[in-house]
């Protein structure tokens, strides 16, 4: 499948050149067999499409953030070793050799259609979809065939403002006759700095045997263990990079238990040298301590607490109810001890403990039962949940409904904002319909518009379950299915990277990520300086919880809109 995977290419858009020396095509001849246009990198290129919009490749940006273009190139001959690169034709100050990175999108397939689209649901002909960015220059083109290049440029904090022109250059060769094309793109830098972001922002992750062999090109790993370590702090960096700053931290797996009788001793090592890792690449903010508690059976069965206990000498958990005499004595040396230990490191004040995954209506008189409990061990923990009711005698500190449960139930939520908690929101296989979400089928402005959602009402947060639940060929197959239920998981639900010849990837869903994280920190910005301007340009993107002006221009427009207001 990575064969079909890299056998396109794209190329940069701009205003085209041929290089005698190297080639025998005529600029005319050259014109009528390669078309090289700039798309905007909201525009989501299919390998069958053949029309490409009269646009600029202009990126308006602040420091802080990355300027992002899209180049699409398709071809009547089929292209060979196409090469990208890039150079700037403007300024002493030089932003571009340092600061850019090039790719090409690659594509993979959603075999299961979302069950419940949206009307402005994306069909692919080909049956691919553009989704993961390779990281590499080269590339063959078949003929006949569209495929996007990704200019990601990094504009550092103290950076001059102005205007950074470049140049983008392709060369190959088609029947044997070399060639060259380039174009020019204009990065235009603000005088606006965003220095660090503020929207709290957690995608789940693992590093099971399943994600670690894809990374170490087949070998199996083992984990909290060797390379393990290695391939964490690849994480980390990753994260870093796309502004994801609460990480989740699977508590059970990395604290090592002794038993003795009755009594529990800890050794936090594991936990220590996990959060570590994440600290020293800037990418912690908070931890999110990992569920202690979930269904003792299906969907609509009731909570319990996982608990240890000794068989043939090895820690071993069980699910059981929170009055339970054994769960309350593990719970209440636990607890204490992990807090201890947590304000010994001064991580206490940034730590957030999850209780038990989505309590709903059949269920949330058991959640609450175990959330008082923990709370009456240690009155200061702070509990943080997905949740799909509110009916939990507000025992959360920070609430995180599902995005149309949000929508149904804002009044309380607005009511627990004002008394103190904090509001976040979530999105995973639902909502589906026109609520705006990450899979792949969906509009990529869909995708970015997700944290204009979070400035228009409020939410401090924003929580996804996928961040590299990769299938064994996730090139291959972005959607899947849940057993016990027959639910589809909708196309790139389960990831938002990709594996790739020991790195991970990112994908134009995740580029599309960072760039709405930046937006919500520019409309805060701009609400400090002139909040019924900052209020009204939101609205004019995000209706309501589920109607969006979603045309790209218009979008476009209003970004550059909020980028002047904070010039002046």
């Amino acid at each position: 499948m990575k064969k079909i995977l890299l056998a396109s290419l794209i190329i940069f858009a701009g205003t085209c050149s041929i290089n005698a020396q190297q080639s025998k095509f005529k600029e005319q001849q050259l014109n009528d067999i390669v078309t090289f246009a700039p798309v905007d990198p909201l525009q989501k290129v299919f390998k069958e499409t053949a029309f490409f919009e009269d646009v600029d490749a202009v990126a308006d940006v602040a420091r802080g953030e990355h300027a992002s273009f899209q180049f699409a190139v398709r071809s009547t001959k089929t292209i060979q070793h196409l090469s990208v690169s890039v150079a700037q034709l403007s300024r002493n100050t030089d932003l571009l050799s340092k600061n850019t990175f090039i790719g090409f999108v690659g594509y993979t397939r959603v075999g299961r259609p979302l069950p419940n689209p949206s009307k402005d649901r994306l069909s692919s002909i080909s049956g691919f979809y553009p989704d993961p960015i390779l990281d590499t220059t080269v590339m063959d083109i078949r003929n006949f065939t569209t495929q996007p290049i990704w200019v990601s440029v990094n504009i550092p904090v103290g950076f001059p403002a102005g205007d950074y022109i470049g140049a983008i250059t392709i060369k190959g060769s088609m029947d044997g006759k070399a060639f060259s094309m380039n174009r020019r793109f204009t990065v235009k830098v603000y005088n606006v700095t965003v220095n660090k972001t503020s929207l709290w922002v957690t995608n789940w992750f693992g590093l099971g045997k399943s994600q670690l062999k894809q990374l170490s090109g087949g070998k199996d790993s083992v984990e909290f263990e060797g390379n393990y370590w290695k391939w964490l702090q690849v994480v980390a960096k990753k994260m870093r990079a796309y502004n994801q700053n609460v990480i989740m931290t699977p508590v059970f797996s990395l604290i090592k238990f002794k038993i003795n009788n009755d009594q529990f001793s800890f050794d936090f090592s594991k936990f220590d040298r996990f959060v570590q890792t994440f600290i020293d690449e800037g990418a912690l903010g908070r931890i999110e301590g990992g569920h202690i508690g979930g269904r003792m059976g299906n969907w609509y069965a009731q909570f319990g607490v996982y608990t240890p206990y000794l068989k043939n000498d090895t820690t071993r958990f069980k699910n059981i109810p929170v009055s339970e005499p054994e769960a309350q004595n593990f719970y209440t040396q636990f607890i204490p001890a992990l807090m201890a230990h947590l304000k010994e490191k001064g991580w206490d004040k940034i730590y957030l403990q999850h209780v038990c995954d989505e309590p709903e209506p059949g269920n949330e008189k058991s959640y609450a039962a175990i959330a008082k409990f923990i709370k009456s061990i240690y009155p200061g923990i702070k509990l943080v949940d997905a949740v799909h009711s509110h009916g939990v005698d507000n025992t959360i500190d920070v609430w995180v409904p599902q995005l149309d449960f949000y929508d149904s139930n804002y009044i309380f939520y607005k009511e627990r904002q004002e008394a103190g908690n904090e509001i976040w929101f979530y999105t995973c296989l639902a909502p589906q319909g026109e609520y705006a979400n990450r899979f792949i089928e969906l509009p990529l402005i869909k995708t970015r518009i997700l944290h204009w959602i979070n400035f228009r009402f409020g939410a401090t947060g924003y929580l996804h379950w996928g961040w590299d639940f990769w299938s064994d060929d996730c090139f291959d197959e972005t959607s899947g299915i849940i057993p016990e239920a027959g639910n589809i998981m909708p196309g790139g639900d389960a990831f938002i990277t990709y594996p790739w010849h020991g790195e991970i990837l990112s994908s134009i869903r995740l580029e599309a990520m960072r760039d709405g994280i930046i937006d919500y920190e520019l409309l805060k910005m701009l609400a400090e300086k002139k909040p019924a301007i900052a209020k009204e340009t939101c609205r004019q993107v995000v209706y309501e919880f589920s109607k969006y002006d979603t045309g790209i221009k218009g979008f476009r427009a209003k970004r550059k809109y909020i980028l002047q207001q904070l010039s002046n």
